[in-house]
């Protein structure tokens, strides 16, 4: 049943509620994700699936524009070739310019489009993923600081001392130290350990 919720959803295009429902249109036999942005449909003639495969068994085929048979847009596969790249490559000096080159695009359009379907560039995904590493490392690890810094792509030791205590608010020594002493006063307070 299409309830007011549903029909403001459909006319703001409201990407939030994309997954909750669909919407069919009867006189175009076409259903939609919540976030089309094809014309306003009469509401007399728009009927909601939970499922897109209700639609599909109902005899609606899908729209070619927001494809809500589950097919990503083409700027969707584009950005996950572009984290592919750099969860891959971490460890190398990742520019714009370079990524842009492993995807054949502008760097320019890169940023935007990156930017715009992940929420945040590529350089601060690039820096999250070499923190996660870092960390990981540091925790498991007796690797030296050097060899961290430059399994992670940094310079040197001196410069991921920096970098790690701008991001974490702690230096990289201070922190293994920490997680190895957490670690261990959760085995001593762990049962039967005396």
């Amino acid at each position: 049943m299409l309830s007011d919720q549903h029909w403001n959803a459909i006319v703001s295009s409201d990407s939030s509620f994309d997954g909750l429902f669909y919407y069919a249109v009867k006189t175009t036999g076409i259903y939609c994700r919540p976030s089309c942005r094809s014309r306003v449909p009469n509401r007399a003639h728009v009927t909601i699936f939970l499922q897109a495969e209700q639609a599909i068994a109902s005899g609606f085929r899908a729209c070619k524009r927001c494809r809500p048979e589950g097919r990503k847009l083409p700027d969707e596969e584009w950005v996950d070739q572009i984290m592919r790249i750099i969860e891959s490559r971490y460890a190398e000096p990742l520019t714009l310019d370079v990524l842009a080159d492993a995807v054949h695009g502008s760097r320019y359009h890169l940023q935007r489009t990156f930017k715009r379907v992940m929420g945040q560039s590529p350089a601060a995904c690039l820096r999250q993923i070499r923190l996660a590493e870092a960390k990981r490392l540091l925790a498991n690890t007796d690797m030296p600081m050097a060899g961290i810094a430059s399994a992670i792509g940094l310079p040197s030791a001196a410069h991921f001392a920096t970098w790690f205590h701008k991001e974490v608010e702690a230096p990289p020594s201070e922190y293994r130290r920490n997680y190895r002493n957490l670690t261990i006063d959760q085995q001593e307070g762990a049962p039967g350990h005396e």
